[in-house]
């Protein structure tokens, strides 16, 4: 069998701009591209995969369907600046059997998953 990896994920803003500053706030670095006379748009190339962020227009499919999960060192402090850049409370940080766990909702509405890398026995409490 093949190995697989994801290497690229895109979404789609209707708020370009915002949505940058939401996944910069997140500690994503994003730069400005755009490939031949293609839409301008954000990606951050530092980690595999590729994030992009691209202009929702009248001829692209919403994206806001699709949830997308970062591991980030502190769940509440990330959770908290993402909130004063925009972000919506979706779960708030709590224990889980994945480890440190919330739901923040991004400017466009993409629900954004963030988790920590404590170990599971201990997010559990024991």
């Amino acid at each position: 069998m093949n190995k697989v990896r994801c290497n690229l994920v895109v979404i789609r803003s209707k708020q370009l701009d915002a949505a940058a500053r939401f996944y910069g706030a997140l500690g994503l670095r994003l730069i400005k591209h755009r490939h031949g006379s293609g839409p301008e748009h954000f990606a951050s190339e530092i980690d595999t995969p590729t994030f992009e962020i691209y202009p929702l227009t009248n001829e692209a499919t919403a994206t806001t369907g699709v949830r997308i999960g970062f591991a980030v060192e502190s769940v509440d402090q990330v959770f908290e600046h993402l909130l004063s850049v925009g972000g919506q409370a979706v779960s708030a940080p709590k224990n889980s059997p994945w480890g440190r766990r919330a739901v923040i909702a991004d400017t466009d509405g993409h629900r954004v998953e963030l988790t920590s890398a404590i170990e599971p026995e201990e997010a559990a409490g024991g």
